[in-house]
């Protein structure tokens, strides 16, 4: 069985699904279909990793969420911090609570 959601944009583009069926192992994960994809799993992969001693399954979504704000800022890398700091100073302090709904909702 395959799920695949269907978003707004790709439905205006008439994009279609086209399920590959690879099996398991490492012959699945050479297919050239899934390069990319397996790129960026392993690019995730290594910055979590690389980052944080232990990995805990409720930090999860924060974790991913830290390396896409990385990484949707790449090519500037001059202006990340600069920014961080920006947007830390003018974003308004959170209660403790709103912040552990966060995890009981991952």
């Amino acid at each position: 069985m395959t799920a695949c959601a269907v978003s707004p944009v790709s439905a205006t583009l008439d994009a279609s699904h086209q399920p590959i069926i690879t099996g398991s192992g490492r012959k699945a994960a050479l297919t050239p279909a899934f390069k990319w994809v397996n790129t960026t799993l392993g690019n995730i992969k290594s910055a979590i990793t690389g980052t944080y001693r232990a990995i805990r399954d409720k930090h999860v979504p924060r974790y991913l969420a830290e390396f896409e704000y990385r990484f949707n800022r790449r090519y500037d890398l001059a202006a990340m911090m600069p920014r961080l700091g920006y947007v830390a100073a003018r974003t308004p302090p959170m209660p403790y609570r709103l912040l552990k709904l966060a995890e009981d909702h991952a």
